[in-house]
């Protein structure tokens, strides 16, 4: 393949890995997206001269989505632990999460501000649906308010930076994959 077509397929690789990264907002696996689009970029785009993106390079995308997930897990589970939250609490902090999201995207839109309205929007959103998920869940199981509340602020703070730890985390990996696609 010739340099020209390489660096579309390089321009095309890098677009929608960060297309990837946002869904991260979405409660989805985007850094997971991103290794995949990483491997495949690796295995099928090459240059006339044999060159492409290196293996060293998918090794670390992957080590750092396996750290993206460690910080996200940490994250939310060091807040759920503090509090005494309950497992029905924390699946239902996940729903909340998930569509807390997607109604915060598009409740963002009325943030002044194009693209990182909706970005502040998906966190936020997040964050009051896990608060809101774990309260329901610790009212279902029967704890006092006192309870309720505590879980449920630690569901959104937890939330809140486990996505941006691992949003960080997909930052950076778009980043290496960007660099190694586009230097080689």
């Amino acid at each position: 393949m010739g340099s020209f077509w390489y660096y579309c397929l390089a321009v095309l690789f890098v677009l929608l890995a960060i297309a990837a990264l946002a869904t991260n907002l979405f409660s989805l696996p985007g850094n997971w997206f991103i290794v995949g689009l990483t491997l495949l970029f690796a295995l099928f785009v090459r240059q006339s001269a044999g060159e492409g993106m290196n293996w060293y390079c998918v090794a670390t995308v992957v080590g750092l989505a396996v750290l993206g997930e460690v910080i996200e897990l940490a994250a939310g589970a060091a807040g759920a632990a503090k509090s005494g939250g309950s497992r029905r609490g924390m699946v239902l902090a996940v729903v909340g999460a998930m569509i807390g999201s997607i109604a915060g995207t598009f409740l963002g839109v009325f943030i002044p501000v194009p693209i990182v309205g909706s970005l502040v929007g998906a966190v936020g959103g997040g964050g009051v649906g896990a608060f809101a998920g774990a309260y329901l869940g610790e009212y279902w199981k029967g704890r006092s308010e006192d309870q309720r509340l505590a879980v449920g602020w630690a569901a959104l703070v937890g939330r809140v930076l486990g996505t941006v730890g691992k949003l960080g985390i997909g930052a950076i990996m778009v980043v290496v994959a960007a660099v190694d696609a586009f230097v080689n």
